[in-house]
């Protein structure tokens, strides 16, 4: 069959396919005779061997996707200036700080018309603390900054943010444990503070509010517990606090969950504390939980609830310090790249009340 037959027999079939479903756009003849016969004209046959690697795929760079949305890893949140307030003391020049005491002394005697017994003083003190400064600093480079504008990073604005990031997790350190080898103390270790309490054995067994995981003391046992913290408060602090003092009780995140437990008559511990005490305020704090491997900086003797009055008698009770926040030193241009220092300055927290604090640790 010539190239004339083999259209000719295309032309008189296309009906047919076209019928069944086939439609062959373009396609004018079925090949002839000599051609389905002639091996050279099937090229890929022949294909002589590669010069380069066999590959059919493309760079995998363009098949990937990054996401525009920058996401942050999450630190637990910094507590210490929300539970016990913060205010600045000095700048960062002062390295010592002197907070004043004045105790009203005196003494009465019976009364005469030429008797001169009797007499009103008052003694001072002069208690101090020191001041720790601490910096970081911060460095980038040219190259580093354009490759990570490439990945639409704003690298310099993440290196700040990252700073400003360590200087107050170190603050809020200080403001818990205070830094040793100095008089700078923390709201969990000044040593004038009373010894913590011990918790009340449970019907369950033990001691603890929360025990692997699941509630193990009841509403009624929990709240007994903050009832001994609050006793304690009232006893050291000869009745200046009463139960509409404003107050803080603050404790571990795991412990505030005890709180919601609830006795036979449906009331939970946040309920009894909320109609007993009005004006008290809860506080969660990982510092104040277990040390454990999650919570190396935890407090080793177990859980801590800490109960403060905010203040007594029109005093404050104390407060977290600090003498510089953040002190940013000048960028100094290196051959091809930034370096900056950056400075903050803690006090830790000053306690001027140490009497208005109680607490109880191991629940």
């Amino acid at each position: 069959m010539n190239f004339q037959e083999a259209a000719a027999a295309w032309k008189a079939h296309v009906p047919m396919h076209e019928q069944k479903g086939v439609y062959l756009s373009g396609v004018t003849s079925y090949i002839p005779d000599g051609v389905k016969a002639d091996i050279s004209l099937a090229m890929d046959a022949v294909q002589p061997a590669l010069a380069t690697d066999p590959n059919s795929a493309i760079p995998a760079f363009l098949t990937t996707m990054v996401d525009p949305q920058v996401f942050h890893i999450l630190f637990s949140p910094n507590k210490g200036a929300q539970i016990f307030g913060e205010n600045r003391k000095g700048g960062w020049l002062d390295e010592t700080a002197m907070f004043p005491v004045v105790e009203h002394t005196g003494e009465v005697s019976s009364y005469g018309d030429y008797a001169e017994n009797g007499r009103a003083g008052a003694n001072t003190n002069w208690p101090q603390r020191q001041a720790y400064l601490f910096q970081t600093v911060k460095e980038y480079g040219d190259r580093e900054i354009e490759r990570a504008g490439l990945a639409r990073i704003g690298w310099v604005a993440e290196i700040d943010t990252a700073a400003a990031t360590i200087l107050d997790k170190f603050m809020n350190l200080t403001y818990h444990f205070g830094v040793a080898g100095l008089q700078n103390y923390g709201l969990l270790n000044d040593p004038n503070l009373s010894a913590s309490l011990t918790p009340a054995t449970k019907a369950a067994g033990g001691v603890k509010w929360i025990n692997n995981g699941a509630i193990v003391a009841t509403a009624n046992e929990i709240y007994a517990d903050v009832q001994a913290i609050y006793l304690q408060l009232v006893t050291q602090t000869a009745g200046l606090i009463q139960q509409d003092t404003p107050m803080v009780l603050a404790m571990s995140p795991s412990s505030e969950v005890a709180l919601t437990a609830t006795n036979s008559f449906g009331i939970s511990v946040y309920d009894l504390l909320k109609k007993n005490f009005p004006n008290l305020r809860v506080e969660s704090d990982v510092l104040y939980g277990s040390q454990s491997a999650a919570n190396p900086q935890g407090n080793a003797a177990g859980n801590l609830v800490q109960l403060i009055a905010e203040s007594v008698d029109g005093q404050d009770t104390g407060y977290c310090s600090f003498n510089e926040k953040m002190r940013t030193h000048p960028i100094v241009r290196q051959l091809s790249s930034f370096r900056q220092k950056v400075t903050a300055g803690s006090w830790g927290a000053i306690i001027r009340m140490p009497a208005a604090i109680a607490s109880m640790v191991g629940v």
